[in-house]
């Protein structure tokens, strides 16, 4: 292979990694295999990468990047913050095309958490995926499209642990997960308990921090 410019070189062994980790395992893949696959040397993989385990929090820091980018497309024609966040919950890159096979690498990280590195990377990635799911929550409890009764943290917190249970079983090819027979899917009823409502009668109905409850008229005797 040809020499390329630096940051093209650093994509194309970040991509030849992704294959290599996805067939063989983090732990098992070598630098020598890696260097192989991608048509260098093994020096060359070091002057853009100190170790394996330097490639690999590369690797994942790439993941969660590319995962809010496509967020961002997805929801970009989206004006009501409820409309985006069913948009959302319907996009979990886990099982998207785009990032299928980024996330089963990434999960791989499970079994290396006793390395510091890698798991401030793996704390970063899921952090950096909640921040932006609790940023759309907030918009939505704002537009009083979301019931504001349960903290937008939560909600968040709620919204990645479905989604990562939902990306460990596809993961895992478990035919029929999520989904019943008649076709109903479970981010169609997540998206329905969330969003489905229109929560500005509720935000009505409850009165003002700093008002006190309406009192119910006196009767004449």
């Amino acid at each position: 292979m040809g020499r390329l410019p630096a940051s093209q070189r650093k994509q194309q062994l970040l991509d030849t990694a992704l294959d290599l980790f996805a067939r063989l395992g983090y732990a098992r893949a070598t630098t020598a295999e890696l260097a192989k696959a991608a048509g260098v040397t093994e020096p060359i993989i070091y002057r853009h990468f100190e170790s394996k385990k330097a490639l690999f929090v590369a690797l994942i820091e790439r993941t969660g990047t590319r995962a809010l980018e496509q967020w961002e497309r997805d929801m970009s024609g989206a004006t009501d913050p409820g409309d985006r966040l069913r948009r959302l919950i319907g996009d979990n890159p886990m099982v998207a095309e785009s990032g299928r096979k980024a996330y089963r690498v990434f999960l791989q990280a499970i079994t290396e958490t006793d390395d510091p590195e890698i798991r401030d990377a793996i704390d970063a990635h899921i952090r950096s995926l909640f921040e932006f799911v609790k940023a759309e929550v907030v918009k939505a409890q704002a537009a009083h499209r979301v019931t504001a009764r349960y903290a937008s943290d939560l909600i968040a917190w709620l919204l990645i642990h479905i989604g990562l249970g939902y990306g460990v079983l596809s993961a895992m090819a478990i035919e029929g997960h999520g989904q019943e027979p008649g076709g109903g899917h479970v981010k169609d009823v997540l998206a329905r308990i969330l969003t489905g409502p229109d929560f500005r009668a509720e935000h009505r109905a409850e009165p003002k921090p700093d008002e006190p409850p309406a009192k119910a008229p006196k009767r004449d005797k």
